[in-house]
């Protein structure tokens, strides 16, 4: 085993092969990045604090505090450890593991084939062009995946959860208070699966059109919306539902709040797709209000499409 402790700025190359990475720091930020090179490389370029220490043991490197282990690191509450900072930056193969624990710092993983855990006490986490198995804990910290086409679970209590052109086909997540929104684009290999529970948060799925999936969405006291007229809307009062089947519903999308409204939006047609025909003027009714979803175009509330509401 080779240990190196970095107390200041620092630039570390690592001749040995790697093929599982651990980091583990507060404050500050973490970037992981996968490359096609054999060697994987480190870069500190702040640290305030406690040295970090840096170990490769066999194919396995870590970059972590001495006194922040990765067992049990969502109850590391020590308040007095939070006064200190680092920026960290990583390259290692694109086929390694990967373990990111952050306290109060953010997290950036991108290009990664393997397997990638992330661990969060507060401190947003951004995950892009991901194509292992996705897993993320946070108490408060946001999750954004961009282009994931691995599969995605995801537990908070208060974060949110935001998916941007999400092709993997299997999504689960739980959460107390946090949103969750998800433009999904599933791939004709492996049909969607997808299913999402919160207790107070606000859920909003956009779809394209035509999907192949069995659809059961309820609240108990939230708004419900959807823009396909395949699916029904029942109840008045209190508890509503979504539910019903697109095409040929060999995918299952499940979504539940308690007080949290539910929309089901639209993808738009892409370029290479024609647009749908328009047989004579459209007759229902547009929502009055639906859940709020983000300004931003690619999220999917950018989409305007007509939506049966209750």
């Amino acid at each position: 085993m080779s240990e190196w402790s970095v107390a200041e700025p620092k630039k570390l190359t690592f001749d040995d092969p790697v093929t599982a990475l651990n980091v583990r720091i507060v404050n500050g930020t973490v970037n992981v990045v996968g490359t096609d090179e054999g060697s994987a490389r480190l870069e500190v370029s702040r640290l305030d604090g406690p040295p970090l220490i840096v170990t490769q043991e066999g194919s396995t490197l870590t970059v972590a505090y001495e006194d922040l282990p990765w067992h049990g690191f969502l109850k590391w509450l020590d308040r007095k450890g939070w006064d200190r900072e680092a920026v960290v930056s990583l390259a290692v193969p694109t086929g390694s593991t990967v373990e990111v624990g952050v306290v109060g710092a953010g997290a950036v993983v991108s290009g990664i084939r393997g397997r990638t855990d992330v661990r969060g006490v507060t401190g947003d986490t951004t995950l892009v062009g991901l194509s292992g198995t996705v897993r993320a804990e946070t108490v408060s910290g946001n999750l954004e995946a961009q282009t994931v086409t691995g599969d995605l679970r995801f537990n908070s209590v208060s974060g949110d959860l935001t998916v941007i052109d999400g092709s993997g086909t299997s999504v689960r997540a739980e959460s107390v208070t946090g949103d969750m929104v998800l433009d999904i684009q599933p791939t004709d290999a492996r049909p969607a699966d997808i299913k999402l529970v919160t207790v107070s948060g606000e859920i909003a799925i956009r779809l394209p059109s035509p999907t192949d999936a069995q659809v059961e969405a309820s609240t108990t006291s939230g708004a419900v919306s959807t823009a396909f007229d395949d699916l029904r809307v029942s109840g008045q009062w209190g508890a509503k539902k979504i539910s019903g089947t697109l095409g040929a519903g060999t995918g299952k999308l499940r979504a539940t709040s308690v007080s949290g409204a539910i929309a089901l939006l639209r993808r738009p047609p892409s370029e290479d797709e024609d647009p749908p025909r328009e047989d004579g003027p459209d007759t229902r009714s547009a929502a009055p209000s639906t859940p709020s979803t983000p300004s931003d175009p690619a999220a999917p509330g950018g989409s305007n499409d007509d939506k049966k509401v209750l």
